[in-house]
């Protein structure tokens, strides 16, 4: 373990950097069970003093800058300013957990210092996942399995906090044994390491789906995002292009599903007033048609609610002769007639897309760091949409991050989800490829199958053991599919009780250092050794 120079703790520190990334480059995530030993062992061999605490903090600096940057470089397509502003928050929380265990290391029993690294590092991606503005939790270690569902079955029981806690405790345990090289230490890491997937092998083979299933059909139009791009492809007007693929969906089919913001693209639609529904129906109408029935669409649509001379929200904006109003990134329940019969509006927002950050400042300054659409208004409810007695929830995009908001729905009574997304403002990059394998995550989590339309793709089923249910519409393809999918109405663990592993690692982390602190304290009267 001995390693002093310069050369060999930027090689751990590429290594690291290289085990960290494997999950979100569509490799797999079980590197992420050694990938903070290389940081473990630079620690170990650097002393309690203050020039080596900062050269420990610019080694971790460096590692979780490059980890950011591998894996999360393509949302400049988006907005240039959206992988520095992540990186950096990213890099902070990833620094508050590590540091205070490289400080602690030093000065505390070891005990100690490995449970401050594990409760804290959870309790600051539980506060980045929960934040309203300035939370991009695109690389919670839990989410790196998501290559790897066959080996996390159990985020039934723990969510992706569980898969962060394993991470860590594996990293812990195996550094262990190159540590004091002991029989003990090596069982130790051999169960940690394998007990897990057992556990998780047993819950797949074991697992039996519903009797009950619906036909549910989507929708990828692959119309581009861009004014541009719309233009060189001929899709400046799309809807005979949608009422086509719409008259291709099988009558028997319970919903389907347009991806996010559709109705933007219609001319003659754009952002619908709610106030003023009845006057977009013919034009729903002459989507729907009259070959379905009994089918109802879910679709993506930009809305405003109205205010009149009354600032209603925060998030409010104003415009003269209109008055105060809201927009919202929202999803319409249409039937067959084409009237709109209910409206979830998204409840989390992209930062610095949808949601400004420091909005109050922005505000004064007049400043907004919108790029595509501005501030947005918060959702709050967890709309369930139902046809014929079947009840589904309708998320959108980004929704697919958070587990704790996506289980929501299945509080709330939804039997299957639908997921509604346009992912081609970052082009043809691993960002869309993960949003759809971060949805397998969520349906193991809440044990419901999942219907995805996207924009440009992926879009495709997933059933409730997170695995992907036929073909699959991939980038800069146009079509429809159809599936049927289990139904279920019973609740998860997770879905029960959210991130309870989080909020019970930010307790213990709040106790460890304030039993720290008292350790310090004893000791520096010498009441402790």
């Amino acid at each position: 373990m001995k390693q002093n120079s310069t050369s060999h703790r930027l090689l751990l520190v590429a290594l690291s950097v290289v085990l960290l990334s494997a999950g979100w480059l569509g490799i797999t995530g079980l590197t992420l069970l050694v990938a903070l030993i290389p940081l473990l062992i630079i620690s170990e061999n650097l002393s309690d003093s203050k020039r080596d605490f900062w050269r420990m903090f610019g080694y971790a600096t460096l590692t979780f800058l490059l980890w950011d940057a591998a894996t999360i470089w393509w949302v400049w397509n988006a907005t240039p300013l959206g992988p520095l502003a992540a990186g950096i928050v990213g890099t902070f929380y990833n620094l508050c957990g590590f540091m205070a265990y490289h400080y602690t290391s030093k000065r505390a029993p070891r005990a100690l210092a490995y449970t401050i690294l594990v409760t804290l590092w959870i309790a600051t991606e539980w506060a980045y996942n929960s934040a309203d503005v300035m939370t991009f939790p695109w690389l919670l270690l839990g989410h790196g399995f998501s290559e790897d569902i066959w080996a996390v079955q159990w985020y039934e029981y723990t969510g992706i906090f569980g898969g962060t806690l394993w991470a860590l405790i594996s990293n812990i345990a195996i550094f262990e044994i190159l540590r004091t090289r002991t029989t003990t230490a090596k069982v130790r890491a051999a169960i940690i390491v394998i007990a897990p997937i057992i556990l998780s092998v047993a819950l797949l083979l074991s697992y039996r789906p519903s009797e009950r299933t619906t036909e549910i059909s989507v929708i990828q139009p692959n119309v581009p995002c861009y004014e541009d791009e719309r233009e060189a492809s001929g899709k400046m007007q799309p809807t005979n292009d949608i009422i086509n693929l719409i008259a291709k969906v099988p009558a028997s089919s319970s919903f389907m599903l347009m991806p996010e913001s559709a109705l933007a693209y219609i001319p003659g639609i754009g952002s619908v007033d709610e106030s003023r529904m009845e006057y977009i129906a013919p034009f729903l109408d002459s989507f729907v048609g009259d070959n379905h029935p009994n089918t109802k669409l879910i679709t993506g649509a930009s809305t405003m609610v109205r205010y009149g001379d009354t600032r209603a929200t925060n998030t409010a904006h104003y415009y003269k002769d209109y008055g105060w109003y809201d927009r919202y990134n929202s999803a319409l329940l249409v039937n067959d007639k084409g009237m709109v019969e209910d409206i979830y509006h998204k409840g989390k927002l992209v930062i610095g897309v949808e949601a400004v950050p420091m909005k109050g400042i922005f505000d004064f300054l007049e400043i907004d760091l919108g790029g595509i659409t501005g501030q947005l208004g918060w959702g709050k409810e967890f709309k369930v949409f139902s046809n014929e007695g079947v009840n589904i929830g309708p998320s959108i995009c980004y929704e697919g991050l958070y587990g704790n908001h996506f289980a929501g729905f299945a509080r709330n009574g939804a039997e299957v989800m639908a997921l509604v997304s346009n992912d081609g403002w970052w082009g043809d990059t691993p960002g869309h490829k993960r949003l759809f394998d971060f949805c397998r995550l969520r349906a193991i989590e809440c044990r419901r199958a999942i219907a995805r339309s996207a924009n440009t793709g992926i879009s495709g089923f997933i059933s409730a053991t997170g695995k992907t249910i036929g073909e699959r519409l991939e980038w800069n393809e146009e079509g429809i599919l159809t599936a049927e999918l289990e139904l279920r109405n019973d609740k998860t663990i997770y879905t029960m009780y959210g991130d309870w592993i989080a909020r019970i690692s930010t307790f213990v982390a709040i106790l460890s250092l304030l039993y720290y602190a008292a350790y310090r304290t004893k000791r520096k009267n010498h009441l402790v050794e």
